[in-house]
This record gives structure tokens, sequence and C-alpha cells, in this order.
């Protein structure tokens, strides 16, 4: 995980590894947006250069993407991040953001090479015929279907994966890779991508065939020391029956298998439906529409035969595969046709002797002097405006050796079709010659532009298919921003550097001329109008006193939501309530005590200052 960034997209964490195949590794990851656990597969770093591998991942990402069933694995996001390898180099690493899903592959089932129950195998391969029904009719070939690639969750639901190497059905005459080397896997290879021939649908139904059998024995229907061998065998030799290995397989399953393991795919079901409708009809215990294993049988011994008569120099190499199918066959017919089989045989085998000594003869006895003639000059016929498989016959036609180079990409030629060709096109070439063709990738993605700040004229111009090259679907959404007036693209998905592939949609966020005003109560007025300013809005402000609130404090704002860019917002803001004057109390005088009057009223004037009055006198006296 050195060359993996811990977060892809600023959203993805990339946690612990938790498998690795021939192409990509897959990690645990977790999506922070949606929080939710996701797997992603990251392409190798020692292929992330490699144009064909980035093709190929993306395929993947695209065929996948496409389907939307309950037995595929979802995709939902794919991408690049930049990272900075050990040597200091930066590199693009692509990557693709799956369904996680718990559980185990129908490879751990088979690892101690028991068999599955009959019941829960047919379930596991009704739940693959499913996913493939729909991707058939999505037109997508998985084209390698084998127990690593289906996942069972805990609650038994089948998960089809892995489509790295799937093809669109107009494009699947690719079964060889840039190295001749055939794709897919060798035990569940089917006859026709083992000679490297156009694959259809009913290309997965023999690799499923080959997935029924060894969920039913615990083997595949062919093992060898290579892959090669085993290829082979594909091509040439007839599976046994599932009974033979385990004895308690019902004769049903046997014809089921037979039949989606035809040499000839014109002989195997026609599609997926055909077969899981044969597999349930199975399980009921209901008629199945497969012919008898004998048929089959029979069908091999007849073809082994005419090889012979065709090949005299083999034909002591053929003899012990017919002989085998012979004794398959003997086993259901009369003692008679034991005794009378095997004269035949060693006619053709006469027949073949004599037509080899004859041609030896020939060889030996020719003018030694005569000169072998020159080969044929044939010219490359015009593949323009061709798909694979005409430009294939066309090739052929002529004589030529057809080979498939590496797709180009084109933005005048649509993906799938004649691009060039080597020798080229009109090259008068020797008879047997190969010619190497290669297709159209369709557009190379392209950098987005810097439309921001632009109208939404100036920007759909920018991104028109005359000046970005490619064609796009532009969506248009509204967004509240400060920075731009109506009418201006404020940001842009992806942003402007970022790649941008043949028929993405880019959404372009369109500046409505207001911006979002917040809530700003509670804050401090410098708080609130550093908040507000921001948003290139006006602030005034009006003192409120108050006894509750710091001094200072938004207490109230005359409006939130969506204003115009440039709008005063109206603050109330606390201030310090003034102290009331406390007012001073007034003392109250001391009553006075008046005189009591005399009796009688008196003349008499007041004694003189000093004298003592009469009552003094008296008391005096007293």
């Amino acid at each position: 995980m050195d060359e993996v960034p811990k977060v892809l997209a600023g959203r993805y964490e990339v946690r612990e590894l938790i498998g690795r195949g021939g192409m990509a590794e897959v990690y645990i990851g977790y999506d922070s947006r949606l929080s939710r656990t996701v797997a992603i597969k990251v392409l190798r770093s020692d292929l992330a250069r490699d144009p064909t591998f980035q093709a190929r991942f993306r395929r993947e990402a695209q065929a996948a993407a496409a389907l939307n069933h309950p037995a595929i694995v979802s995709v939902y996001d794919t991408g690049e991040d930049d990272v900075v390898t050990a040597s200091g180099e930066r590199a693009h690493v692509p990557y693709i953001v799956m369904e996680y899903v718990e559980g185990h592959t129908v490879r751990s089932l088979l690892n101690d090479g028991a068999a599955v129950p009959i019941d829960e195998a047919c379930e596991i391969v009704i739940g693959v015929l499913s996913a493939l029904a729909y991707s058939h009719r999505e037109g997508i070939v998985h084209r390698d279907i084998k127990p690593g690639n289906v996942m069972l969750t805990p609650t038994g639901q089948v998960k089809v994966m892995d489509f790295g190497i799937a093809r669109a059905m107009a494009d699947s005459a690719a079964t060889m890779t840039q190295t001749h080397a055939v794709v897919g896997t060798a035990q569940y290879l089917s006859p026709e991508q083992a000679r490297g021939e156009v694959v259809d649908a009913r290309s997965d139904i023999y690799s499923t065939g080959c997935l029924l059998f060894e969920l039913l024995t615990g083997q595949p229907p062919f093992s060898g020391d290579s892959a090669v061998a085993v290829a082979y065998q594909h091509v040439r030799e007839m599976p046994k029956t599932p009974s033979q290995v385990a004895s308690d397989i019902p004769e049903a399953l046997d014809r089921i298998v037979l039949k989606s393991l035809a040499k000839d795919r014109e002989d195997r079901y026609p599609d997926a439906d055909a077969m899981r409708a044969d597999l349930e009809a199975a399980v009921r215990g209901g008629e199945v529409s497969a012919p008898a294993a004998s048929t089959w049988i029979a069908a091999a011994a007849a073809a082994d035969a005419t090889s012979v008569i065709g090949a005299a120099p083999s034909a002591t190499r053929a003899m012990p595969a017919q002989t085998g199918s012979r004794a398959a066959v003997a086993a259901e017919e009369d003692e008679e046709p034991k005794k009378r089989s095997p004269w035949w045989v060693w006619v053709l085998v006469l027949v073949g002797l004599l037509a080899a000594a004859g041609v030896t003869y020939l060889l030996l006895t020719n003018d030694n002097d005569t000169e072998p003639d020159p080969p044929a000059v044939v010219t490359v016929p015009d593949l323009t405006g061709m798909d694979q498989t005409a430009a294939r016959l066309a090739v052929e036609g002529e004589g030529l050796v057809f080979a498939i180079g590496d797709p180009e990409f084109s933005a005048d030629i649509e993906p799938g079709i004649f691009v060039s060709s080597d020798p080229a096109v009109g090259a008068e070439v020797e008879e047997g010659q190969t010619v190497t063709v290669r297709f159209s990738a369709g557009p190379e993605a392209v950098e987005m532009p810097d439309v921001v700040g632009l109208s939404q004229r100036q920007a759909q111009d920018q991104l028109s298919e005359d000046e970005l090259g490619i064609s796009v679907r532009i969506t248009y959404r509204p967004i509240n921003s400060p920075d731009y007036e109506a009418d201006r693209v404020a940001q842009t998905e992806p942003p402007a550097g970022e790649p941008v592939e043949p028929g993405a949609e880019v959404v372009l966020h369109i500046a409505t001329g207001n911006v979002d005003v917040p809530d700003v109560r509670g804050q401090t007025i410098e708080a609130a109008t550093e908040a507000l300013r921001a948003l290139n809005l006006t602030v005034s402000a009006v003192d409120q006193p108050s006894g509750d609130f710091d001094p200072g404090t938004v207490l109230d704002q005359d409006r939130t939501g969506p204003v115009p860019r440039f709008s005063t917002i109206e603050l109330t803001v606390a201030v310090e309530a003034p102290t009331p004057v406390q007012p001073t109390p007034t003392p109250t005088p001391a009553p006075t005590e008046e005189p009591a009057p005399s009796e009688s009223p008196t003349t008499e004037e007041p004694p003189p200052s000093g004298s003592a009055e009469p009552g003094h006198r008296a008391g005096e006296e007293l």
C-alpha cells in the first residue's frame, strides 16, 4: 500500500487489503461522505502506466456500472488520483469504488474438494444465471465465470463480481490480449475462447456449466498439468457425467450439465433463462428440455470418427478417446453392436494409412527439378467501417491471418470500428501473412476546461463538442454564491483540470445572484460582522440596552436565508443598561410642643430676665 494514498478523491478512506488479483488489489474502504463501508479496487502500480490495462480497468467500471441487479456487485464510483511513488515520480492511481459484500466466495466452499449439497449447488447456479440473463440483455458478456467470482452473503444471496474482462457483445470478438494470450481461467474456459474465436452469451453458459459440474462433484470437468493441457481438453474431449463422479446426482442434472458443456455453442442453451428454467425444473422434479446424456456421448464418438478419416497421421493418437467413447455408448447398447463395432475402426485406420502411403509415394517420385510454385500475392482488403467480425471475415477471405492490435483512440470513428492495419489497406502481401488490425477505442478523455466565472452561454460554448473534442452531457444547477453575479458559473463537477470521459455528465453550478445569510444571533458583533462581510454583505447595528446579555452580543437580525448580494443586514446589539439614580429622602421635622393655655388670662408682663417665676418660688418655698 506504499503507493496507494490513505484517502482517495478526498472522501474514500483506504483500509486493509482484502484481495489481490493479476490486475488489481482490493481494499476495504469507508465513504466519509455517505458514511458507508465500500470495497475499493485499485489498479496495481506496475500496471497503472500501461494504456492497455488502463483501458481494461475503465472497461470493467463501465461494464459493471451499467448493470443494476441484486445478483451483481454494484459499482458506486470510479476515478483516478495522483500519488508520489517511492522514486519521487507522480503517477495516476485508477480506482473503482464498489459495493462491499460481506460473506465468502464459492471457491472457499470447494477448497476442501468436497461437493456442495445438490439443492444448494442448484440455488447458487440459478443466482448466477439470473445475473447473466440480465447482463446479456444489457449486451455485456462476463467471460470469466468461476467460483472465485461468485460471492455468497450470510443470507445466501448470490453476487456475481469482477467484470474485469467483460466486453460488450458488439466487441466480443476480442478474446485475445495484445500478447495473444487467451483471457479467462483455463478450467472454466469455453472452447471458442480457447481457440481465440468470437465469444457471445453462450460462452458464459459453458463456464456456468463448468461451475455447476464442480459444485455437484467437488472437481472441475477437466484438469491437467498446465493451462494449455486443460484448454486442449475443453476443445477436444467429452467430460464425464456428474453422476459418474457422484452417484447420488440425478439424471436430469447430468443432462443439464452436458448440454451446457456442448463443444458447439449451437448445441448449448440459447441463453441463461433457458438453462435456469431447466435447472429449476430439475430441482422441482419436473421434466427438463436437455437431451439424454447418451446423445452427447454418441455425438462425441461420431466427431472422433470424422477426425480419423480427415487426418490419417493423427489416427493413432485419436484412437484412445474414440475407444473410450465407444465403451460409454456400449454400456447402453445391445450385445450385438458391441461385437460389431471394432471392425470399422480398423478399416478407417487402414484407409488412412494407405492414403498416407500414396501421398508419400507421390512426393518421392515427383520430379526434383520442378520448382515449387511461388506463393500467391494478395491485397489487404479495405476494412473501412467494419467491426471486428466483419474485418475478420474480410481478411481471412483473402487467405490472410487476422490478428487484433491495440485499440486506438479516435474522435471521428465510433468504438469497435476499424481504424488502421499493418500492413496497410491496399498493400500487396504474400498469402498467409498476418494482418494486424486495430479498432477504435472512441475519443480519448480530455481535460476539463476552466469555465468558472463565465456566463451559461459562454460555458456551454466552451464545452461544445467542437471545442472540447468529445460529446458531454451538461447539467445546470442553481447555487447561492457571494462571489459571482447571477447567470455566472460558480462551480463545476468535475473541477477544472480533471479528465472528462466521452459522454460523461458535466455539472455547472450557476450563481443565482443571492447569498445565504447565516444566523449570527448570540455571536459577538465583531464575529458576526466578519462573517457577513465575507459574504459581501453590509452590516448596520442598532443598540439595545440589556442586562441579560454581555455588551456587544447580537440579540437579533432583520433577516436570514437567501438575499441579494451586497444587501444590508441590520443587527440588534446589546449594550450596557444605565444605572438608575436613587432620590435623596427629605427628613421629617420633629413635632413642636405648644404651651398649655392658662385657666384665666393674665395681664402680667413676663418677669424680667433672671427673675424667678412664681411657681419656682412656691416650690422653693416648699
